[in-house]
């Protein structure tokens, strides 16, 4: 026989369902209590903003000028050129470093930065084996960013067509992109937030797979490339 004792008529049946919603309560009040101790770790575990003079600005300020340089050069070639891998190598250059370019500029604006400074280029890496701003890796002369093509250089990009056009823009972009990738190593050493290593990380890869693609198409059309500004 069962000694289930079974509630009468007087007593309040409502008060039986009381423990289950108190204790679904309880669990809620667990759950967020670790979901905020675990937004606090995250936060107190994030590095802090980086300051004006940090890698990550100096690197933003200067990669952006050095992919604006790159989509200048990338649209040159387009222009003089009815190759098309040539034009298509272009479109990928004007297209990937543009919205990079992008990228920079809102990094900039979340850690409340201006996008330029009076800081010479490449002074972020004065120090950690760059010669910063003293020296100018592809020219030679001061505060040039490495791999930059010089405004000569430029106008005559901007006035070759056909096969010259072509032969100059691949001898360029593969200095420049030499430049973009010694950069871009230089902030992985210096940084320790996540979002700027993996963005650098990518640019390494991307340009140096371009580097490669882009010898073959210069060795094809029987140029050579200009001396490496990369360190072995």
């Amino acid at each position: 026989m069962s000694t289930e004792t079974v509630p009468s008529a007087a007593e309040p049946v409502g008060e039986v369902a009381a423990p289950p919603r108190r204790g679904a309560l309880l669990v809620g009040l667990i759950a967020l209590a670790v979901a905020a101790a675990a937004f606090l770790l995250l936060v107190v575990a994030r590095p802090g903003t980086p300051g004006d003079t940090s890698p990550e600005a100096g690197f933003a300020r200067d990669m952006a000028v050095h992919h604006a340089q790159a989509v200048e050069m990338a649209f040159a070639v387009r222009d003089a050129s009815t190759d098309g891998p040539i034009r298509n190598l272009a479109y990928d250059i004007i297209t990937t470093q543009s919205t990079q370019r992008g990228i920079f500029m809102g990094w900039l604006q979340q850690w409340g930065l201006d996008q330029a400074s009076d800081r010479p280029p490449m002074a972020w890496m004065a120090g950690h084996g760059h010669g910063g701003p003293s020296t100018g890796a592809a020219t030679g002369t001061q505060g040039v960013m490495p791999g930059m093509a010089t405004p000569e250089e430029m106008d005559r990009l901007r006035a070759a067509r056909g096969r010259d056009a072509e032969i100059l823009f691949l001898q360029l972009m593969i200095r420049h992109h030499e430049g973009g990738v010694d950069m871009a190593r230089g902030v992985v050493r210096l940084s320790d937030r996540v979002e700027v290593r993996e963005l650098a990380q990518h640019i390494v890869d991307g340009q140096t797979a371009e580097i490669t693609l882009m010898k073959g198409f210069l060795q094809a059309r029987g140029g050579q490339p200009l001396p490496s500004i990369l360190t072995p």
